[in-house]
């Protein structure tokens, strides 16, 4: 196992050339299943204006950005009526290297922007992803995701299945 990298904001340094780099090679295996994300083959411009539609977090291991996701408050998130509810937060831009994926980094992310959602007030955190890659659905799945609706995207080659964990009201009691 590596040592812990840290999860910061995307500081003005950070390289957006790297970043978008990275989300290439991330959703690589995605683009191989013939899956056409934004992350597949977006510009360093598209790239720095979706990072402008929220906020954006890197992981940051031996000085260099291998993880990232981008967080959208309820108030920033539209796009399909689950992410046109007052209460929805969302998240997007997720990716890790994969020479280190499996060992935490995407989870540790995913866990901050639930937080942040939690501190927005949001009721729920949504996220979108291809209806086919099951490997992600399930792994949302097991972190207590859960189907909300369909969405088809003008930038996609596939349909869209829109996953959403509540957060416990606030005051409510914890078992």
């Amino acid at each position: 196992m590596t040592e812990l990298a840290l999860i910061r904001l995307l500081q003005p340094s950070d390289s957006i050339s790297e970043l978008t780099a990275l989300l290439h090679n991330a959703y690589g295996h995605l683009a191989r299943m013939g899956l056409r994300y934004m992350a597949t083959h977006q510009t360093e411009t598209v790239t720095r204006n979706r990072i402008g539609q929220g906020t954006c977090l890197v992981a940051v291991l031996d000085g260099k950005v291998c993880g990232t996701i981008l967080f959208r408050s309820a108030k920033q998130t539209t796009g399909c009526p689950w992410y046109d509810r007052p209460d929805v937060a969302s998240l997007g831009q997720f990716a890790v290297d994969p020479a280190l994926q499996a060992q935490g980094i995407g989870l540790r992310l995913l866990k901050a922007v639930e937080s942040r959602a939690v501190a927005s007030g949001a009721g729920e955190i949504a996220l979108d992803t291809a209806e086919s890659a099951n490997h992600l659905v399930e792994w949302y799945s097991r972190l207590g995701y859960r189907f909300a609706e369909y969405a088809q995207w003008s930038h996609t080659n596939y349909r869209s299945v829109i996953l959403s964990k509540a957060f416990p009201a606030a005051g409510a009691a914890q078992c």
